[in-house]
């Protein structure tokens, strides 16, 4: 019996986290990926020169709201952007905002977090994480949401 319930434990895309608190249960309805392709449009690994702009092409299976969080090479986080889009391949910023790249220099990552509903306003995916599980998991809670997905890249800058 135990191997048919985590098969549907995995099917349901139930996540079970066991805390010193007790155990939490978090999912996320349906498998399929709503972030088809995230990158920058240089390609993942391009180069880039402080003072220079930016741009990431995101792809997304269904509409939603995507926020931009960047992870310097010192390991900080912050947000740079929320929009709504709709489903189909778009070029961020899509409005007048621009990009531009700041030091330090090095490998710069980037994640596009999707929800099906947005997070309120003061809740921010900024700081220095230990733990970007625990912190996301804030995020998509205060969000409300039941889909998410998260794809990250990555980008140098010189």
């Amino acid at each position: 019996m135990r191997p048919v319930w985590l098969l549907a434990l995995l099917l349901t895309g139930c996540t079970i986290r066991l805390y010193p608190e007790g155990i939490g249960l978090t999912y996320r309805v349906g498998l399929e990926p709503a972030i088809y392709r995230f990158e920058p449009d240089r390609g993942a690994g391009g180069r880039y020169f402080v003072g220079e702009e930016v741009r990431f092409i995101l792809t997304l299976a269904r509409p939603g709201y995507v926020t931009l969080v960047a992870i310097d090479p010192d390991g900080r986080t912050y947000e740079f952007d929320r929009v709504y889009l709709s489903a189909g391949t778009h070029l961020l910023p899509n409005r007048p905002v621009r990009y531009t790249l700041v030091p330090p220099g090095g490998l710069h990552r980037v994640r596009a977090v999707y929800t099906e509903a947005p997070a309120p306003a003061q809740v921010r995916l900024e700081g220095v994480f230990t733990d970007w599980d625990a912190r996301l998991g804030i995020y998509l809670e205060a969000s409300g949401g039941h889909r998410y997905d998260v794809a990250e890249t990555h980008f140098y800058v010189y």
